[in-house]
């Protein structure tokens, strides 16, 4: 019995690779896409980064985070020549779907994904949750203590309930200006 092709239409696909490899991957599709004369069925390749502000040791860095470590997405017409040539790739694991036939990623889900990688805002990352304990380390109320209310990752500010006069007050503060206390 003659082996089944698989031909499917232009879409994106995801690819499971090994992690921390994800553009090692990419990188290695794209290239062996040129040279095996695929480029006319394998179209691009996107590892989904968003670049985030984390504080660390009280200095903020602006880094890019994978948003899914260990996948790669794909848009790629599937014939069994592309898929074999990107399933072969080395540290891909593996196409998203059942057996040897990738399923499509929604089309709805790739242009959320692409205006998430794309957007110009950054968010901030700390590891102070409400209900934390902090310090605050500069600024006017250097040296008090307080109860985080309210986190704005977007902005970079916390809430906190401080003591003035003996009174509980709320004060906003600038993420880098606060030290979680253990």
């Amino acid at each position: 019995m003659p082996k089944q092709k698989l031909f499917l239409g232009r879409s994106w696909y995801a690819l499971h690779t090994v992690i921390g490899f994800e553009d090692i991957v990419a990188e290695s599709i794209m290239k062996r896409a040129e040279a095996f004369d695929m480029k006319d069925k394998i179209f691009n390749v996107l590892v989904p980064k968003e670049k985030i502000w984390e504080i660390k040791g009280g200095k903020r860095e602006l880094i890019e985070k994978k948003i899914y470590p260990g996948y790669v997405f794909i848009d790629m017409i599937v014939t069994d020549d592309s898929w074999y040539l990107v399933r072969n790739t080395p540290k891909v694991l593996g196409f998203i779907g059942t057996g040897t036939t990738p399923i499509p990623v929604n089309k709805e889900e790739i242009e959320e994904l692409l205006k998430k990688i794309n957007k110009e805002e950054l968010t901030y990352e700390t590891n102070i949750n409400i209900n934390d304990l902090v310090q605050i380390t500069q600024g006017v109320f250097k040296g008090m203590q307080g109860r985080v209310t309210d986190i704005d990752k977007e902005r970079g500010k916390l809430k906190i309930i401080v003591s003035i006069f003996n009174r509980e007050t709320p004060v906003e503060v600038d993420i880098l200006q606060v030290k979680k206390i253990s």
